[in-house]
């Protein structure tokens, strides 16, 4: 799939939105989960089309959910801090440019361990990675 500069944008908000305050590595490990999903294999994925579409599709991503303070940052009403943004837009080029390796082992899923308690979905999940603030999983039923 060719990703195009837009791809490129969201993915790198996406970043910031979900794991501004992770290592390059925590960001890396995030936008492999979204890449897992561009890349599932299916002709129409539920999971949405491209990286743009993946990272807006409704309420996967908190980040975009209107009613999430992050929202008036990623949607351009705010500015997102330059350095902040840099590092998440490092982590998108690498991603998606292939020079880094998928340290979640094939997750599509993650969440945050500062959330009250975890999703349900994780119960039968394989967990595959624990980095920073994240843990990530693969196999979600």
């Amino acid at each position: 799939m060719t990703a195009t500069e837009r791809d490129r944008d969201i993915l790198a908000r996406t970043l910031w939105g979900e794991a501004r305050g992770e290592s390059l590595a925590g960001q890396i490990a995030v936008a492999w989960t979204i890449r897992n999903r561009v890349n599932d294999g299916k002709a129409k994925s539920w999971w949405g089309e491209g990286y743009a579409g993946v990272c807006q599709k409704p309420y996967q991503f908190s980040c975009w959910n209107r009613n999430d303070p992050n929202f008036a940052y990623l949607s351009g009403a705010k500015p997102i801090p330059f350095r902040e943004f840099a590092q998440a837009q490092i982590a998108a080029d690498q991603v998606m440019a292939g020079k880094v390796s998928d340290p979640t082992g094939g997750a599509t899923h993650y969440y945050a361990t500062t959330m009250p308690k975890p999703p349900t979905w994780i119960k039968d999940a394989k967990q595959t990675l624990t980095l920073g603030r994240h843990i990530f999983f693969k196999d979600v039923p």
